[in-house]
């Protein structure tokens, strides 16, 4: 009998978070964290975004993949937890910004002012950083090509001023 009602218990359950689910998706409903961590979320997925001003802007989460985004300004902006996979930010300024936790694989950061910024525990495999500037850039934790570690190690100097961390260290470079 004991194996019964264990049985009958979890069935009850099991149809209560069916209805649940079931009404949750025909009134469209979502939680409240849903609705205001999307709030600050666009796609700019492949569009033109030369010479655009974002700086200062929360774009947290947003997609920026294939975009092309060249001199664009991006200083002081909250890229956290964004895709920029395929992006090109030629000659973009990107000082200061925030690209913590980004997946920015194939991406092109050449001539881009990637100063003071925090590119911590990123994905930036097969990404161009051709004279960047990156003093003070904290890569602490981002998985980064060692050809491009050992290029970013042969400029990097200063301190992050967020972090605290130095870009000799957060890249791993040898003395």
């Amino acid at each position: 009998m004991m194996i019964g009602q264990r049985w009958w218990r979890w069935m009850v359950w099991a149809i209560a978070l069916l209805v649940l689910t079931c009404g949750w998706l025909i009134l469209g409903e979502q939680p409240a964290w849903a609705a205001l961590d999307e709030a600050n979320r666009v796609n700019y997925t492949l569009t033109n975004l030369r010479d655009r001003n974002f700086a200062g802007q929360n774009l947290q989460g947003s997609s920026l993949a294939g975009a092309e985004a060249q001199r664009a300004d991006f200083h002081g902006a909250n890229l956290a937890q964004t895709i920029l996979t395929k992006a090109t930010f030629l000659g973009a300024n990107l000082a200061g910004a925030n690209l913590h936790e980004s997946f920015a694989d194939r991406v092109v950061f050449d001539e881009a002012d990637l100063s003071n910024v925090i590119f911590t525990d990123a994905i930036a495999s097969s990404t161009h950083f051709l004279n960047a500037k990156i003093t003070g850039a904290d890569f602490s934790g981002t998985y980064l090509d060692r050809y491009q570690v050992v290029q970013l190690c042969k400029r990097a100097t200063g301190v992050n001023p967020v972090t605290g961390v130095s870009t000799r260290e957060s890249l791993g470079c040898r003395d």
